[in-house]
């Protein structure tokens, strides 16, 4: 086990990008984006000394409590590897000494019915909190669609589509809708429109100043804008990310205007169809609530995902190692308490 250093930064970057399990949150790019937490990544090794996992902790003090460590779509290895999961949590565990951390929280991309993995990160002394449903019981979304394109036609995913939404993309085409890509001067435009989201869907936005952060350290390798066009009008944009074998849908704004245009349906078809020529593996459609019922707020995020084909995949949720467990439990109760609370302030803000 060895902690990355500047030397060894591209080495690590090197391993993540060609893993099967990469995700762009465990990278180093994504890590310079967070600006109000403390990077660490621990390695595992073979006995060659070469790489054989990984996992990129974040470590921010919380007020009162003192530091969390936290471990975003992490680790990235062999997740059935005992040898190397024992290893990673060694270096947390030294990490947590170092930072005198009362807690170590990851949200790893494993599937919730993974009996193995569950198994070892048990025997390892970590506890597993599985019962989240809805968007702010977890940091990640816990419930995502994944959309599987490995070594897929253009004309297979599409095919795999609801009639409704392949419906949609040609109405979208029919009526005039245009999806450019757009550069970091068009941020502003993008930006405008989530305001208007975050009203009509309600929702908190990132400023304008975190999305051209997020360019500067990402674009263009890793970050692209599309934007939908009406009359030469912005109307819609997505924001994808690109790391190793996936490609994200991770923001997306729409204005009140021209909803019936079904512009939003183009842009994912239009992303999908770039993952495809980049000959990614699979297309991340990101959260959506557990709660699968006609009358949930989010039932619409549902049922507009779900229309490209993509897989409704259920990850394990919060993996965590309490340091100091009572103290873990007060900071749970808070963290609860000022989300409900947040949430009153903005229905009464209305």
């Amino acid at each position: 086990m060895r902690f990355v250093i500047k030397d060894t930064e591209k080495e690590y970057t090197e391993f993540l990008e060609k893993h099967e399990r990469c995700n762009f949150q465990q990278s180093l790019e994504w890590g310079r984006v967070k600006t109000n937490w403390i990077k660490e990544v621990v390695l595992a090794e073979d006995e060659n000394k070469k790489i054989k996992g990984s996992i990129c902790v974040w470590i921010r003090k919380i007020p009162i409590f003192g530091n969390m460590m936290y471990a975003s779509r992490g680790p990235v290895c062999d997740i059935h590897d005992e040898d190397t999961l024992m290893q990673l949590t060694e270096g947390v565990k030294e990490l947590a000494k170092k930072y005198k951390a009362f807690v170590f929280r990851m949200e790893p991309d494993i599937k919730t019915d993974d009996e193995k993995f569950r198994e070892i990160v048990t025997k390892l002394g970590y506890k597993i909190k599985d019962d989240a449903k809805d968007f702010k019981d977890e940091i990640q979304p816990r419930f995502v669609f994944r959309l599987n394109i490995k070594d897929k036609t253009e004309e297979e995913v599409l095919a795999g589509f609801h009639q409704k939404t392949r419906y949609n993309i040609r109405l979208a085409t029919k009526k005039g809708v245009v999806v450019k890509e757009a550069g970091r001067e068009d941020l502003k435009a993008f930006h405008d429109i989530m305001v208007e989201t975050g009203k009509r869907d309600d929702f908190i936005i990132r400023s304008l100043e975190y999305f051209e952060k997020m360019y500067d350290e990402l674009a263009p390798d890793h970050m692209k804008l599309l934007m939908a066009y009406y009359e030469d009008e912005p109307i819609s944009g997505i924001i994808p990310i690109m790391y190793g074998n996936k490609t994200w849908y991770l923001y997306g704004a729409s204005s009140n205007k021209h909803r019936n245009l079904m512009p939003n349906y183009l842009l994912q078809w239009e992303m999908i169809k770039e993952a495809i020529k980049n000959k990614c593996d699979i297309y991340d459609f990101r959260g959506v609530s557990g709660v699968v019922d006609e009358s949930h707020p989010q039932y619409g995020l549902y049922r507009f995902k779900k229309g490209f084909g993509a897989e409704f995949t259920e990850f394990i949720g919060e993996v965590y190692l309490p340091f100091r467990p009572i103290w873990y439990k007060f900071y749970k109760f808070s963290e609860k308490t000022f989300r409900s609370l947040r949430d009153v302030k903005r229905k009464l803000s209305k």
